[in-house]
């Protein structure tokens, strides 16, 4: 049953109490609350002069792990080679410098999140098999880990489920209560039971209804983040609704440097503008911090107090911050914020309408001019100092941030924040699940884009090794198999540094349809475990089986 006929069952639904009592604003659920400031008074805003502090620390701990698991790997890999002396070298007692790998996981919704999890779980030592036909301990040697829209779905789902595995997954995906319970679609929880739905949709908007309540603007992405949430955080109490995105800082096997860093990326969209594209500015969100690298903000902010009143950093109030603004399936959403997309599409506008007649029927409050995004206020970068002179300040100047989809501006991999000199990456694995292709497979240009933003005005500062056009990456048959950016030293030269070596792992058909649609919002069991099979080939190449050099 589709939301239209949920729509026409309104005599049921206005039999319901759908607004939210104010008292549910509380702080233990999705509505955030005030707290204290921090008692030094120091800036929560920084330059983006380098890493935060917080993210340095955290290294050292995590540098300890990726050593020991990266020799694991590459002495598992190298076992057959006649000369090891160079494994000897990179891991030798006097060596400090323990080589930094990052993973990359496209965008492309629920086919992006299914069949990246298949490649994550080839890199993984806990996947079954892994060691023996895939590439497992690869994960385990990472030290970051970026998504967006759906990869993002995959990569916050095993983040903020305790540092979850895919196989961990995988082994309950039966159960009715499982993580990624896709069955049904969001819209539409309950299938041919509509009290469910309804039931479900109650308690979705009484939470959004909470936050608006507290004094925070709201817009479709909300509601997304909330009905998102119940695919990614079941077992949580009412779905992670008092999940936050800094909590993770407490959670041992992160505070210890146990799992990679997690980040997610989304793009602004300028105040009174619609249009996004390369010169975008790319937001960044870490445990420890959201902020841009780009000259047009040039600035990053502590995620736990967002949602504070401030300016150029400091709060307006000393004695009243917020916290839980940060909730996770918010920031989740935030970098799958596609809505702004949908109303364009004639293929998607009434899907998008229907939602939208939803909340405005439903939720009050709920923002009519700038809906279809995903809005933080206030802007915790309002009257920062930070941004380029050459650069419009109004991203700062605003009352709001808006944020959308990282992918909206053709960089559906989400490679810049490993990229950066300031992390000093040495491999970034890149798994491209997107749908450029009128067959719905990759086509590579995203990394065209990519390659192409280090020239932009917002390049400033970023390398990134040569990768062809389109047509040329399509005509070398370069979304057939995993393909090795970085290699040739001369294309390197005139890079403002050395980037980091690109491994590029495209989706393609192994034992599955691998290219659906982004906007196919259910799969049963078996497409689900369809998936992340084909991911995993895809990873491998066939597991190992498509060509024996591999």
């Amino acid at each position: 049953m589709q939301l239209r006929n949920i729509l026409q069952a309104s005599s049921l639904i206005s039999g319901l109490s759908l607004a939210a009592d104010s008292s549910s604003t509380t702080g233990d659920g999705y509505a955030p609350s005030i707290i204290p400031c921090p008692s030094d008074d120091t800036s929560l805003v920084r330059n983006a002069s380098g890493l935060s502090t917080a993210e340095t620390d955290w290294l050292k701990k995590r540098d300890a792990y990726t050593k020991e698991a990266l020799h694991s790997f590459l002495s598992r890999a190298t076992s057959n080679f006649s000369d090891t002396s160079l494994l000897s070298t990179l891991f030798s007692s006097n060596s400090s410098n323990v080589p930094k790998i990052g993973i990359a996981c496209s965008g492309g919704g629920y086919r992006a999140m299914l069949g990246g999890a298949g490649m994550i779980a080839a890199m993984d030592n806990r996947t079954d098999g892994a060691n023996e036909h895939g590439l497992g301990g690869l994960l385990q040697s990472s030290t970051y880990l970026s998504g967006l829209s759906g990869g993002n779905w995959l990569t916050g789902t095993l983040a903020w489920n305790n540092w979850t595995s895919v196989q961990e997954i995988v082994d309950h995906m039966s159960e009715s209560d499982s993580i990624w319970n896709i069955t049904k679609s969001i819209v539409n929880p309950g299938g041919s039971n509509l009290t469910y739905t309804i039931e479900r949709w109650e308690s979705i908007v009484q939470e959004v209804q909470a936050k608006s309540d507290a004094g925070f603007n709201i817009s479709l992405s909300d509601l997304w983040a909330r009905a998102l949430s119940y695919n990614f955080f079941p077992s949580l109490p009412d779905a992670g609704s008092a999940l936050t995105w800094s909590s993770l800082r407490d959670v041992d096997v992160f505070k210890n440097g146990e799992m990679p860093l997690p980040i997610t990326v989304a793009d602004g969209r300028y105040p009174g503008t619609t249009v996004i594209n390369l010169n975008a500015t790319l937001f960044e969100f870490t445990p420890f911090e959201m902020g841009s690298w780009d000259p047009s903000l040039n600035a990053f902010t502590d995620v736990k107090y967002l949602g504070t009143n401030v300016t150029n950093g400091k709060p307006v109030n000393k004695d009243q911050c917020v916290s839980g603004y940060d909730n996770a399936g918010f920031v989740i959403a935030t970098s799958a914020s596609l809505f702004n997309e949908f109303s364009l599409e004639a293929s998607t506008s009434t899907y998008y309408k229907m939602i939208n007649s939803f909340a405005n029927k439903y939720v009050n409050n709920l923002s009519q001019d700038d809906d279809d995004i995903a809005i933080y206020a206030p802007n915790p970068f309002k009257d920062t100092e930070f941004v380029d002179r050459n650069y419009t300040s109004s991203i700062v100047d605003a009352d709001d941030l808006f944020l959308v989809d990282g992918g909206e501006d053709g960089q559906n991999l989400p490679l810049v924040p490993l990229i950066k000199k300031e992390r000093d990456l040495d491999v970034v694995f890149a798994l491209d699940i997107s749908d450029d292709t009128d067959e719905s497979w990759p086509s590579g240009v995203c990394m065209t884009n990519t390659y192409e933003r280090q020239y932009s005005k917002q390049g400033k500062g970023m390398a990134f090794p040569y990768v062809p056009d389109v047509n040329t990456f399509l005509n070398l048959g370069l979304t057939n198999k995993p393909t090795f950016f970085g290699c040739d030293a001369k294309n390197l030269t005139d890079l403002e540094y050395i980037p980091p070596l690109v491994v590029y792992i495209p989706n393609t058909k192994h034992s599955f349809n691998g290219n659906q649609s982004t906007l196919k919002m259910n799969y049963n069991v078996t497409e689900r475990l369809g998936m992340i099979r084909n991911g995993f080939e895809a990873a491998t190449m066939g597991n190992f089986t498509d060509d024996s050099n591999f």
